[in-house]
């Protein structure tokens, strides 16, 4: 009876060191979409007001490393749609504990705000940094912004729109400072609007659809609107890099949005490399993860890499 006692411990053991991921030491959560759990080793900075528009605070949290002077910044834009959650939906943090500086911002959800306003926030966002970075210790110089869905979105955006000036906004001031990355990561975000309302009609055009909710109409209707808010119809040959991840088994958002940009980038001579995640649905704990988080860790440490 001992024995089997013994051995059944064993196993439960075995089982709970599986499911803490090797290389960022998170714990692999329960539901797929959840936010793991990881212990990090430096401090977090939480509610930072970042701008105040209207009577709406935009707030950030910053997680720094235990040695933040000159560490490398990353900006986080979180996913839902346009119309959900907030920056404590954030899945890499973890990225803190490898000596990176990591940014999880507020934006204006559609409840409040149309399009382009959530890209004037995450553009307020990046220059209130700039401006702030002696205060935390982080190097500015070269930012690295990355999200998922909605936020793959707007990173995505934030990239390919540096020099559009329709698109700065004047949210939280701090124009003396550039809204540009020099990076960019993007999970599953949208790219292309104008494609995606013939291969996703029922996402981009049906009324009360999150494109449509976002850009104040359907994207086949509004059609400028929707090509100015997609990253492909911006690219031009001074754009950062860009590192995409997709699942193949994605039925929120199509790879195609994905492959929208990639191939865009391609045509344009610039640098993307693109992840097609096999297992991959929309999101989960796969993209944060074992391989694919050493991809993220890579990118970041060559991007942010002072010139």
């Amino acid at each position: 009876m001992r024995g089997l006692i013994i051995f059944f411990w064993m196993c439960g053991t075995c089982l709970a060191q599986q499911q803490v991921d090797e290389f960022t030491q998170q714990q692999q959560p329960e539901k797929d979409n959840a936010v793991a759990k990881v212990k990090l080793t430096g401090t977090k900075v939480a509610d930072v007001e970042y701008a105040m528009v209207g009577d709406q605070k935009l707030l950030l949290d910053l997680y720094l490393p235990k040695q933040p002077m000159g560490s490398p910044l990353v900006v986080w834009i979180h996913g839902g749609g346009w119309y959900q959650n907030n920056k404590s939906k954030v899945f890499i943090s973890w990225l803190s504990n490898y000596g990176i500086t990591v940014a999880s911002i507020n934006y204006r959800l559609v409840d409040v705000a149309r399009w382009p306003a959530q890209l004037h926030d995450c553009k307020g966002a990046v220059r209130w940094l700039r401006a702030n970075s002696e205060k935390y210790g982080y190097n500015a110089d070269r930012i690295v912004v990355a999200g998922a869905s909605a936020g793959g979105h707007l990173a995505a955006l934030m990239g390919t729109t540096g020099d559009v000036e329709e698109l700065e906004g004047e949210v939280g001031g701090n124009r003396e400072q550039s809204s540009r990355v020099q990076g960019v990561v993007d999970y599953y975000g949208a790219t292309d609007f104008v494609l995606r309302s013939k291969t996703q009609p029922s996402r981009a055009n049906k009324k009360g659809s999150v494109v449509y909710n976002l850009l104040g109409g359907g994207a086949n209707q509004l059609v400028n609107v929707a090509r100015q808010a997609s990253a492909k119809y911006h690219v031009t040959n001074d754009d950062p890099p860009f590192l995409v991840f997709h699942g193949e088994k994605d039925k929120t958002v199509l790879i195609d949005q994905s492959e929208a940009i990639d191939e865009a980038y391609q045509e344009a001579g610039l640098t993307s490399t693109f992840y097609r995640v096999a297992e991959g649905k929309h999101g989960g704990y796969v993209f944060y993860s074992s391989t694919n988080a050493k991809r993220l860790y890579a990118f970041v440490k060559m991007y942010t890499k002072v010139k």
